[in-house]
């Protein structure tokens, strides 16, 4: 299935800043005049129906296509002048000299071009950027009076909302007895574990397993899969959708419900698959751009309940050498997931890798990207092995105690362990097994 690029805001062109020389000005101090400014690359500015809204694969980093990459808000807090933003002096004063004025103008300039025009790193502009836009946004939250100020209310109403939440199940009902139901809407779920262990079947599961109808006890809705090692395999995806719908027609041939026949009518394999929205980034800058996209996206599918992101550590694992900004950007990074979960009620479920941690007597197995990285999932599991076996381990959660269960990854998908067989004890017989067993009649005969 083909990537769906995410939407441009709204198609509409922004403004540029003005660059025409006819009525040259004075210039303030450590401003370049307008005539100075440095050109840029036609396209880099504009966004007409051909561009896209971030860095692409196959795109070209440098050019148009990298140019927009984080979403722009709406408004007049677009506006907003750069010496008022939240960035470091240094940073202002090169904007400055730059020529840029307002917001909007560093917001339509992207990551790349910001890097060229002042001189710094694209990681440095690309964190400028985030702060930007963060900053616009509450701006323009504040202006429209409805998320600006604090939310209130009891904690008998927070309850309430948490107990109408839903659950995605898994199809292995040991894994959704330790989850308390299955993953759960508006939270955010990590899975860690080595490689092979079963990270990624898990998540194609569920991206499966989130379309099942309400009348079977699913949620009814869509899937966004974000991959970043390409690990996605759309053959193993028509495997577990194909024993999905089985298992819904047979439940359905079984109650002989009205609402099971008709919600089997639109539950297809085709159905399925055209509901899974795939996007492959192939470094860290590309999933920034996607995730900071993503509101917009799920505002326009609104059916969406489950956005998976499949190897989060992978991207930022190599090429960083300021620690302290990867620090940044993954807190940054879990800030909008939080924000995604909560807004648009759907569950956001992350897979990590692990790594080892060397201590004075003996190393360990953890989960990557560090001890802050550890407070950004509510929940948290470990998959590994013990032998032959696989092994999920409820690490941390909120509501649930500490558990590990076993699992199974069949042809069908991802399966509880089917208990063994149960056999009769021949102990202190001896038996050829050559000969039938004696019948009742023949032994009192």
């Amino acid at each position: 299935m083909s990537a769906q690029p995410l939407p441009r805001a709204h198609g509409h062109t922004r403004p540029t800043r003005s660059r025409s020389p006819a009525a040259p000005t004075a210039p303030t101090r450590g401003q370049r005049p307008a005539h100075a400014r440095r050109p840029r690359p036609p396209g880099s500015r504009q966004g007409g129906a051909g561009a896209g809204p971030g860095v692409g694969p196959g795109r070209d980093r440098g050019g148009a296509g990298a140019s927009r990459c984080l979403p722009v808000p709406p408004g007049a807090a677009m506006q907003r002048e750069v010496g008022t933003l939240p960035l470091a002096p240094a940073l202002r004063s090169r904007l400055a000299a730059a020529g840029f004025q307002t917001a909007q103008e560093l917001l339509d300039t992207g990551p790349c071009g910001l890097s060229k025009e002042i001189g710094i790193s694209r990681e440095e502009a690309l964190e400028a950027l985030q702060v930007v836009r963060q900053e616009c946004h509450r701006d323009a939250a504040r202006t429209a009076g409805d998320s600006g100020a604090t939310r209130r209310c009891t904690a008998l109403e927070l309850l309430e909302e948490e107990q109408t939440q839903g659950f995605i199940i898994t199809f292995c009902s040991a894994l959704d007895n330790i989850l308390g139901g299955g993953v759960q809407l508006t939270k955010i779920t990590e899975i860690c574990g080595a490689p092979g262990v079963g990270k990624t079947q898990l998540c194609m599961q569920l991206a499966v397993d989130v379309q099942i109808p309400e009348c079977f006890g699913g949620v009814a809705g869509e899937a966004v899969f974000i991959d970043t090692e390409g690990s996605f395999m759309v053959d193993r995806v028509v495997d577990i959708a194909a024993a999905c719908v089985q298992h819904c027609h047979l439940i359905a041939e079984a109650q002989q419900e009205e609402d099971h026949q008709k919600a089997l009518e639109t539950f297809s394999l085709e159905n399925i698959l055209s509901h899974i929205y795939y996007f492959r980034c192939r470094d860290y800058v590309e999933l920034l751009a996607q995730v900071y996209l993503l509101p917009e996206f799920l505002s326009e599918h609104s059916k969406v309940r489950l956005v998976v992101i499949d190897g989060i550590a992978f991207p930022f694992r190599h090429d960083f050498e300021d620690l302290s900004l990867r620090t940044r950007l993954l807190n940054g990074l879990a800030q909008q997931l939080i924000i995604i979960a909560n807004d648009h009620k759907s569950a956001v479920v992350l897979t990590n890798q692990m790594t080892t941690r060397i201590g004075q007597s003996q190393s360990t197995l953890v989960p990557a990207l560090g001890e802050s990285w550890g407070h950004a999932a509510t929940v948290r599991l470990i998959f590994h092995w013990d032998n032959s076996q696989r092994l999920a381990t409820l690490y941390k959660s909120p509501s649930q105690k500490e558990s590990t269960i076993a699992y199974h990854i069949t042809s069908h998908g991802f399966r509880d362990v089917q208990p063994p067989a149960v056999t009769h004890s021949t102990e202190g017989t001896e038996m050829n097994p050559r000969k039938r067993p004696r019948t009742e009649e023949e032994k009192q005969q």
